[in-house]
């Protein structure tokens, strides 16, 4: 075949891989909108997702599990999702294609069917009303999430926004603006109006109310039609369970997650000790810290398999809206300084935080910080001294099978490759990103440097996501 041919042939080939991932789109959505069924690729959103995107996850797919998965495959299993009639679910598309390679013998149609037979068995539950108290980085980005999420509305609705200070047409708006654009993450990918005479904001077309209060006990909540709320509490101000117990003094409200470590509350790290804890008897929550997301999971598959004598952490942080724009009076020493043009050493308590969620390791961990001048991404270096001689082999095979299968899966994302910087990782849902090209483990095997990436803002968001949905009790059933 000669040159020509070749490029003709291609060509073709590059036209039927297109035409194929432009009706997997379709798919993928008509799913999530007729049936509730969220389709994800090995963790990865598919939603929204153009034919470009696709096929780049389809090859990091490839990649990952070594296995020539195509988008044919994906194609054929999610026609076969959509005939099933399944209640609404989280399935991962990928792990089922994968699974097939290993597993499967026969009919394809068969082996799916049998691999979610347990989805119909799923009870029925109920939607939560949520309501964002407090609109900052963290709380922005959970807005987003739900109303991109909201789909037929049986999970999780969001009804509320409650801020400090008077409510103006002009604040209103700006409050909007701030939703739409991100200098970080992007425009949102859907429309936000400003109503004054509604004191709402218009998300995709559905109200959700914005409430100036002071206080949150002052707050009815059942005036504007929300019901046993789910609280989630992005402020900062309320860190114990006294203050944040204030919440539940409302009416309309039954459950209050704080999006940061708390004290005399559950600290969860979601994937790991949420089971702990029953939803149906405790109610107030902490999601813990964007660092303590990160490096809990990793530290409990080492722990878990190879054991930890003890370790440091140093995580290398993006700067917080917590420093200085330029050097200024602060309350902490070394913040003061102006955070886009100086790495300023501080303190961080993710390594003491890290035992309210793994036990085992209470009093194992030294740990410190430094903030360097990125606005967004972070990345926790753990030094490990291990009870088990390990290689840097064997370490990363354990940490790709902790990423591939277990419980897991929606928390350590690994890396495959050598060129990873931080900019990289901005936008990705798992709160840790296992460097496996950056591991080094010491001649003797005893020790093991471990490089964790983490997206401190979108990833953490996510992880308080999946912690909302466990307290709210609305989780579906889930293939992945």
């Amino acid at each position: 075949m000669n040159t020509i041919e070749n490029f003709e042939t291609e060509l073709a080939l590059q036209v039927a891989h297109r035409r194929a991932t432009v009706e997997f789109i379709k798919l993928i959505s008509d799913l999530w909108y007729d049936n509730n069924i969220e389709s994800i690729l090995f963790r990865n959103q598919l939603l929204d997702k153009n034919v470009n995107e696709i096929l780049s996850l389809a090859e990091y797919s490839k990649e990952f599990v070594q296995k020539p998965i195509s988008i044919f495959d994906l194609v054929e299993i999610a026609k076969i999702i959509r005939d099933l009639k399944l209640p609404p679910a989280k399935l991962d598309v990928g792990k089922l294609a994968y699974t097939y390679q290993i597993e499967g013998k026969g009919d394809l149609n068969e082996f799916v069917h049998n691999k979610l037979h347990d989805a119909k068995k799923t009870g029925n539950f109920r939607p939560k009303d949520v309501v964002l108290y407090g609109f900052g980085r963290i709380g922005r980005l959970l807005a987003r999430e739900i109303m991109s999420k909201t789909g037929k509305g049986i999970q999780m609705r969001l009804r509320a926004v409650v801020t400090r200070g008077e409510l103006t047409p002009v604040i209103l708006e700006k409050r909007a603006a701030m939703l739409r654009n991100d200098s970080v993450h992007g425009d949102f990918k859907g429309s936000v109006k400003a109503d004054f005479e509604r004191k709402a904001l218009i998300i995709n077309g559905m109200v959700v109310h914005v409430i100036s209060a002071n206080n949150p006990e002052d707050i009815d909540y059942t005036q504007y039609g929300i019901k046993n709320a789910l609280v989630i509490d992005n402020t900062g101000a309320f860190r114990d369970k006294e203050a944040l117990g204030r919440h539940l003094k409302s009416e309309g409200t039954d459950k209050v997650l704080l999006t940061a470590p708390g004290a005399g509350v559950p600290n969860i790290v979601y994937g790991v000790n949420q089971k702990d804890y029953d939803p149906k008897k405790v109610h107030i929550y902490s999601a813990a810290s964007c660092t303590t997301n990160a490096i809990t999971p990793v530290l409990k598959a080492v722990n878990d398999t190879l054991g930890i004598k003890s370790g440091h952490l140093e995580t290398i942080h993006a700067y917080t809206n917590d420093q200085n724009l330029v050097d200024n009076l602060h309350k902490k020493y070394r913040r003061g300084r102006a955070a886009a043009l100086n790495m300023v050493i501080t303190e961080t308590g993710a390594g003491k935080a890290v035992a309210k969620a793994l036990p085992e390791l209470e009093g194992k961990l030294t740990s410190n910080a430094i903030r360097v001048p990125v606005p967004n991404g972070s990345l926790a270096i753990l030094n490990l001294n291990l009870e088990t001689v390990t290689s840097k082999e064997a370490i990363n095979t354990i940490m790709k099978k902790f990423a591939l299968e277990g419980a897991l899966v929606e928390q350590i994302r690994y890396s495959l490759s050598n060129e990873l910087v931080s900019s990289d990782i901005v936008g990705t849902s798992e709160p840790s990103i296992y460097d496996s090209e950056a591991t080094i483990v010491s001649k003797d095997g005893k020790n093991a440097l471990l490089y964790i990436w983490y997206d401190n803002e979108y990833g953490y968001s996510h992880q308080v996501m999946r912690l909302a949905r466990y307290i709210s009790q609305v989780r579906r059933y889930s293939y992945y």
